[in-house]
């Protein structure tokens, strides 16, 4: 006859993210400050030339936009990530 063979149960681990609600908000601002950024960035495309001495039309796409775009990228998403909203107690062990 067949013999049976008894397997060994593996504990499975259910691997979670760490993030809270409070983290998903500052990735939905980081993401909103980017998109900002990217809109205010389009306003500087227009048919119209650049000013005969060097100068930009719009001062809101050269100095704003980029501005918003590091805030967003190198502030907001990484603080967002990094973040540990979670319990004292966990915090503890």
């Amino acid at each position: 006859m067949a013999k049976t063979v008894k397997k060994k149960s593996v504990p499975q681990v259910l691997w979670q993210l760490p993030f809270e609600k409070q983290n998903y908000m500052i990735l939905l601002i980081g993401l909103g400050t980017i998109l900002l950024g990217y809109a205010l960035m389009a306003t500087g495309i227009t048919e119209e030339p650049a000013i005969p001495n060097g100068k930009w039309n719009n001062p809101m796409a050269v100095y704003i936009a980029p501005t918003l775009l590091v805030i967003g990228y190198c502030v907001i998403i990484p603080f967002g990530i990094i973040k540990f909203f979670g319990k004292k107690e966990a915090q503890a062990e």
